[in-house]
């Protein structure tokens, strides 16, 4: 009898955060200045991460409002610098403004939080070749807020929004093999840890429902916390690799997190162990 293998073939692609931010709930203030998140970009990408995403403006429910010309600022020089030494580089913004930005600087993927829900960028969308990362949350608009959600139904959700959203997107001309699937974590999806549990679980079903690869980013966030009770973002690394780690067994595509290299060593583990096991 041949044992299941511990992973699906193929490991996720890893995407490391970097946060060009005064307020970001896991290290804000760290990389505001340029020199400082280049250094950290180029860092996670030794350490192993695929793809570095970049993101200038906080989105949990107490992060301050950031501009479009703001945000565009504090990423322009850090943009610069890692495309020219060719860093694949994502950009996480739901400002229409920013995207066209990322798109002209060449950026290979976007993060929009909303999902894209903007007509006016679609045809600048469209005429791109970037990869887009359409991400489900409950607030349809704007950042994440506190928000009581049942568990039981937070699938149906994630599944009628993307249903409808990759329609529109489709319809507007953007190729379905450039769009990537997010179901929201932590506050995205609601102020207690059961709805982003059943998201975590669903994700190798979300996968077989669109056909589409499927990221997940449970890195650090409140829903981990909560199940702890360890309040501090700096202790919440086993929990976040725990998670990880499940996501990459249930299917995912891409890990979006903060330690590349704690994933990058339980993979390694994980293919040894495999590799003995079939």
């Amino acid at each position: 009898m041949t044992a299941a293998p511990l992973l699906p073939a193929g490991r996720p692609r890893v995407i490391g955060i970097v946060n060009i931010t005064e307020d970001s709930f896991s290290d804000g203030g760290r990389y505001l200045a340029p020199a400082d998140a280049i250094r950290h970009a180029r860092w996670l990408h030794a350490e192993g991460a695929d793809i570095i995403e970049l993101g200038a403006a906080a989105s949990h429910p107490d992060s301050k409002p950031v501009t479009a010309a703001e945000e565009q600022q504090r990423l322009a020089p850090v943009l610069d610098q890692l495309l020219a030494g060719g860093v694949p580089l994502s950009v996480d913004s739901f400002q229409p403004a920013t995207q066209r930005f990322a798109l002209s600087c060449g950026a290979a993927y976007l993060n929009d939080i909303q999902g894209f829900p903007d007509p006016a960028v679609h045809a600048a969308l469209a005429s791109s070749a970037c990869q887009l990362i359409v991400m489900h949350s409950v607030q349809r608009t704007g950042p994440a807020t506190r928000v009581i959600t049942d568990p039981e139904m937070v699938m149906d959700s994630i599944g009628r929004f993307f249903t409808a959203r990759l329609a529109v997107l489709q319809a507007a001309g953007i190729s379905r093999d450039r769009l990537i699937l997010d179901p929201g974590l932590g506050y995205f999806l609601g102020s207690s840890p059961g709805p982003s549990l059943a998201a975590l679980a669903g994700v190798s079903d979300l996968r077989a429902r669109f056909g589409l690869p499927v990221l997940v980013c449970p890195s650090r966030k409140s829903f981990l916390r909560a199940l702890t009770g360890k309040d501090d973002t700096a202790r919440a690394g086993p929990a976040s690799l725990a998670a990880e780690i499940f996501a990459a067994w249930q299917g995912a595509d891409y890990i979006r997190t903060h330690d590349v290299a704690a994933r990058r060593d339980a993979m390694t583990i994980l293919d040894a162990i495999a590799s003995r096991s079939s």
